[in-house]
């Protein structure tokens, strides 16, 4: 193939195929976005980003459930762009990752809706963060599903990370009844596989 057209498009074929571009493309474009949109000074502050359900997204005309998390995904780090956190991150040499995430569906969300997906970092212990992602219909302001997310910081603790990025001694904030339960469950379900574990190599 001489056409540089031609080799173009069977290397967009080829990226396609075996990536998922569209999830990386869109990384970019938030954290460029980021830069353009008033930054969060309070790093315990609500943010919001648009979303509208489009025919990609749905199984039987309303939003399929795995893409309520990967929205999620987009709107952390969104969040993390705009209040510091992932600078604080990257400058500290730590990482970040996904421990644990549940989701409450309350209401679907139909094909063409638009939704707010509003996000904040309830609390932190010495090892995660826990943030609260609410999905709200933009139609009647209902709350169509709610996101706790656990996420590991590896590296580095949270404590040094909002130490680092406030220039102060930041106090934990006080962890709400449902996610003390929540949080149990994770450490009872922990234990129990590593039992499970352990009675495999017993055998």
């Amino acid at each position: 193939m001489e056409d540089p057209v031609l080799w173009g498009f069977a290397i967009f074929l080829a990226l396609f195929c075996s990536i998922d571009v569209w999830y990386y493309l869109r990384t970019m474009a938030i954290i460029l976005q980021a830069w353009f949109l008033p930054p969060v000074f309070d790093v315990m502050g609500q943010q919001a980003i648009g979303g509208r359900v489009l025919l990609q997204d749905i199984d039987l005309c309303h939003m399929n459930n795995a893409r309520y998390l990967r929205e999620c995904d987009f709107a952390r780090l969104s969040l993390y762009a705009r209040n510091g956190v992932l600078k604080t991150i990257r400058a500290l040499g730590a990482n970040i990752i996904v421990g644990a995430t549940t989701v409450r569906y309350r209401r679907a969300l139909c094909v063409g809706e638009a939704f707010e997906l509003r996000s904040r970092i309830v609390t932190w212990d010495e090892k995660s963060f826990y943030l609260e992602q609410r999905f709200v219909s933009c139609k009647d302001g209902m709350v169509a599903a709610v996101v706790y997310c656990k996420q590991n910081v590896l590296r580095c603790s949270p404590d040094k990370i909002l130490q680092h990025l406030c220039k102060r001694k930041v106090e934990v904030p006080e962890f709400p009844e449902d996610l003390k339960h929540w949080i149990s469950f994770i450490a009872a379900s922990s234990q129990a596989l590593k039992a499970e574990s352990g009675r495999e190599k017993s055998e």
